[in-house]
């Protein structure tokens, strides 16, 4: 019976990641034709900000190399009390030209209780452009950024575009390294189930939306209060209006951001990411991000099991043949975001990556608190 139920294990989960890698083949040949078309229409970016003074400098660095013609930026300081509102306004001087500007909000108050949400919303009332991008402060851009995402939105039916975010590996550290993979594998997993027509979520930080289908569902105001939410607008728009959610692949909308700087504030930030999933109110989202943690994690804790009976083996067996394949796909589509991990670092993060979700999971499942800004999560 052990024996039954172990090779349909592997059998299952090895099958939905072939499944899912057909997806991620799906969407990147969405890619090559959507990306073929040109526009010019009316932009606004939306950056959510909180004492960035620190970190902010790299993404006004980039945004000033933009050269996109219809930009209506709007920053959005949630009571920042460091420098963050000044380096906006020296930058402002810069960035506006033309049909160009760069529009300040100042909140006073924040009830949250997601505050960059709460924020977000006051930024998508004063968006004016027909298409939405959204990013944030610790975010490096590339040039042409502002128009490949345009370009993949334009004649057609998508409401809402993904793009890649990889993480920064500025050392060369296990943290670093274990970051930047991980987050190439969330997005991996993101792009091939967006493929499959299963969009169960997204990075805020590297995302377009059309202001239409947000029109239809009664405004960004309208959506559900969630701990990821750009998640949350992505279900929220998928399961109410007719719009498709698609995923952009190409280095000509790659974002880089900033990694965490310690092993608890990257456990929080994957555990509250994980928490979203678990918890998401999509409950098409729920059960297949619950479903996916739940049997990588039984992988994982079966290696004790596995070693004492060989019957168990084909559960560890399953994840790490799936990793191989999550492996694969995203070297090929992470461009130069991962090239500074040597064959030895991909072999140590296809096993180390699946303990880390595992330990995620649990930690999400049985609550154990943890807290993000101050704030549990």
């Amino acid at each position: 019976m052990i024996a039954l139920f172990t090779s349909l294990f592997l059998i299952i989960f090895v099958g939905l990641h072939v499944f899912l890698m057909i997806g991620l083949l799906v969407e990147y040949r969405r890619n090559q034709i959507s990306a073929t078309n040109e526009a010019l229409i009316p932009v606004s970016i939306i950056i959510p900000v909180h004492n960035e003074a620190g970190r902010i400098k790299p993404l006004l660095e980039s945004l000033l190399t933009m050269d996109y013609p219809f930009v209506q930026l709007i920053f959005v300081d949630d009571r920042s009390t460091d420098e963050t509102v000044q380096l906006i306004y020296n930058f402002k001087k810069q960035f506006e030209f033309g049909n160009r500007t760069c529009q300040i909000i100042q909140l006073t108050e924040n009830p949250g209780p997601n505050y960059k949400q709460f924020a977000l919303t006051h930024g998508f009332k004063a968006a004016t452009g027909e298409i939405v991008l959204l990013t944030d402060a610790d975010c490096e851009l590339p040039r042409s950024w502002i128009y490949g995402m345009v370009k993949r939105m334009t004649g057609s039916n998508t409401g809402v575009l993904i793009g890649p975010v990889f993480k920064k590996i500025p050392q060369n550290t296990l943290l670093y390294k274990s970051q930047a993979f991980d987050h190439a594998i969330r997005y991996m997993y993101l792009a091939a189930s967006i493929g499959l027509g299963a969009a169960g979520g997204g990075f805020g930080n590297n995302m377009a939306v059309r202001k239409s289908p947000l029109d239809e569902i009664g405004g960004y105001g309208a959506v559900p209060i969630s701990v990821t939410e750009d998640a949350s607008l992505i279900s929220f728009i998928q399961n109410r209006t007719s719009y498709k959610i698609r995923a952009g692949l190409g280095s000509d909308i790659q974002i880089m951001t900033e990694t965490e700087q310690g092993w608890p504030s990257f456990i929080i930030q994957a555990v509250r990411w994980t928490k979203g999933g678990i918890f998401s109110p999509d409950l098409k989202t729920r059960l297949s991000f619950t479903f996916l943690m739940g049997m990588i994690s039984l992988g994982i804790l079966a290696i004790p099991l596995a070693l004492l009976q060989p019957q168990f083996l084909p559960l560890p067996l399953a994840v790490f043949s799936a990793m191989l394949m999550n492996t694969l796909a995203v070297l090929s589509i992470a461009g130069n975001a991962l090239q500074s991990l040597t064959p030895i670092d991909l072999i140590i993060q296809l096993f180390l990556t699946p303990v880390f979700n595992t330990l995620f999971t649990l930690l999400t499942i049985f609550r154990i608190p943890v807290y993000w800004k101050g704030k549990k999560v």
